[in-house]
């Protein structure tokens, strides 16, 4: 079975990977993992309030396939915390690693933005990271990218960041397709 993992933060932006969600756990029988800093509960920014599975630290990339960060306020706030390590830990074994929004920003603050394409809010919110070097692979365009297992996108198109982690697991077909165009017929 296809196991994700959303990481989950205070004040997350809770319509980022609902999509993704409610498709890959309600049509294609995917196990979602929601994990948080320190496995507490956290308040996304509309107030819905989510008592996670586990922990940043105890997620195993050993059993998980993909790790799926949503952006929030807490980058703007400044309270976001350092996700240098759980991405990483996914990295080095492969796994698919997406983020939309302000965690599009956060993954160049980690490095692996630095030589795959990528795309986010903006280029000014990536190149606020010292350690962003991606300049001349950013994507300024409406829909996620993907490129060797890095999906970014911005905060507008939950629904290209959903097909494209979709594809990259294997799970786009006829049925997740038919799901998630219905909430992007008002963008035909």
């Amino acid at each position: 079975m296809t196991r994700i993992a959303i990481a989950l933060a205070q004040d997350f932006a809770d319509w980022e990977p609902a999509l993704l969600a409610a498709a890959a756990r309600s049509y294609l029988g995917v196990e979602i993992v929601y994990a948080t800093p320190d496995g507490g509960p956290v308040t996304s920014m509309g107030g819905l309030t989510v008592t996670p599975d586990t922990s940043y630290g105890a997620l195993d990339p050993a059993g998980i396939d993909a790790l799926i960060i949503p952006g929030g306020l807490s980058w703007e706030k400044g309270t976001a915390v350092d996700l240098g390590g759980l991405v990483h830990r996914f990295r080095d074994r492969d796994r698919l690693v997406a983020g939309i929004c302000a965690a599009a920003s956060a993954l160049g603050g980690t490095g692996v933005l630095n030589d795959v394409a990528h795309t986010g809010n903006s280029l000014a919110s990536h190149k606020a990271y010292a350690v962003y070097s991606g300049e001349a692979l950013y994507r300024d365009q409406p829909k996620a990218v993907s490129d060797r297992g890095i999906i970014t996108a911005a905060g507008s198109a939950p629904v290209s960041f959903a097909v494209e982690i979709l594809k990259h697991l294997g799970l786009f077909g006829p049925e997740a397709e038919a799901e998630l165009q219905v909430f992007a017929a008002e963008h035909r």
